[in-house]
């Protein structure tokens, strides 16, 4: 049976470096593409490019940094590199759909859905979606904010196996690899903590949003969907090939052994966080540990306003996210519950929708 790959192409390796698309490259990384596909392999690739592409087709022009300088380049760029990708999967027989999203498109569950049963219809009719961001149209409010985040939220949607993230980088160091020539490449990771996150640099080429740390971000989000993530150079020898047969290449993010149930991928992929609840060592164990629910009890602050039904990160009080869940209490509520016993919730609120701040079915744990 056929492995389900996600194959992001960061700006870097799409232009090479320069200032437009390098059309050579991008039909060598379609034959790799092209070859699994026909090997029976479920392929979506998550492009970037939109922007590079619509300020080389006008010309460079000298335009403000600002959101609508971003929407035009991508509103003339989305449909010429489209149109690019189209004929180049076309020279091996292959059809693509093209699925522009937003991060509205993942925060309300339905839409979720929605997005999910498309990319998965086009995969079953073997079309290869190629996803964007809809820059054309997304506000500072509504954005994913970089395609690094954007793939592995796609990769959650289709449930793929591995998500593939090439750059132009080898993967991740020790240490910043252009300044310090001691830096060692790390070839597994299994845990993504504060050490780690310290280690990854900023985008070499400029052209791009995304650096190092988005990289980890994305690969965070996405081992603990259960999948595995690697980061490899774009530009490596049959670097697509290589990773999907298992081969050494490039840093490998081990995914967590289990694959968590639909609810909880959606939470993981869907909403923004709305607030902050910081927890005391006693909740930390029940909830990492045991498996638990998060008790008000628990809870020592409360930070942002969100309402019931909200997406909360949950923090220890050094500020480590420890997981995110969907309250049962809006912030003005848990803040007069926080650290109250189950049975003196009715009696500060006067009323009780359980003794559960966070029920543990509504709770994805992302401390390793």
């Amino acid at each position: 049976m056929g492995k389900r790959i996600v194959v992001k192409l960061g700006t870097s390796v799409l232009t090479g470096g320069t200032r437009t698309l390098d059309s050579a490259h991008m039909v060598e990384l379609t034959r790799q593409c092209a070859e699994l596909f026909h090997a029976g392999h479920d392929i979506v690739v998550c492009t970037s490019g939109a922007v590079a592409a619509g300020r080389a087709q006008l010309g460079f022009p000298d335009l403000p940094p600002t959101i609508v300088s971003k929407q035009v380049l991508a509103a003339v760029g989305q449909p010429r590199l489209m149109l690019q990708w189209s004929r180049f999967f076309e020279i091996y027989g292959i059809r693509i759909g093209q699925v522009l999203l937003t991060r509205a498109d993942v925060e309300n569950r339905q839409r979720y859905l929605n997005a999910r049963d498309a990319l998965t219809a086009l995969l079953e009719q073997r079309i290869i979606p190629v996803v964007n961001e809809n820059d054309a149209i997304a506000t500072e409010e509504i954005k994913v904010g970089d395609n690094d985040t954007l793939s592995a939220l796609v990769a959650t949607l289709v449930s793929a196996d591995l998500l593939l993230i090439l750059t132009d980088q080898p993967g991740l160091f020790t240490a910043d690899p252009r300044t310090n020539p001691d830096a060692q490449l790390i070839p597994e990771v299994h845990r993504i903590d504060a050490a780690l996150r310290a280690q990854a640099g900023g985008s070499v080429s400029g052209l791009g949003v995304g650096g190092m740390v988005t990289k980890l971000n994305a690969a965070n989000i996405a081992r603990h969907a259960g999948i595995d993530v690697i980061i490899a150079a774009g530009k490596a020898p049959n670097v697509i090939l290589r990773a999907a047969a298992g081969e050494a290449v490039g840093t490998r993010f081990v995914a967590l052994e289990s694959r968590p149930e639909s609810r909880k991928r959606w939470i993981l992929a869907g909403p923004k966080p709305a607030g902050r609840l910081l927890i005391d060592e006693g909740a930390v164990r029940a909830i990492c540990e045991r498996g638990r629910s998060l008790l008000p009890a628990g809870i020592r602050a409360v930070e942002g306003r969100f309402e019931r039904g909200d997406t909360v990160t949950i923090l220890d009080l050094e500020r480590r996210e420890l997981a995110r869940g969907l309250t049962a209490y809006n912030s003005t509520d848990l803040a007069r519950i926080a650290g109250a016993h189950s049975h003196e919730i009715a009696e500060r609120l006067g009323y009780t929708y359980g003794d559960e701040a966070i029920h543990r079915n509504n709770l994805v744990i992302l401390a390793d």
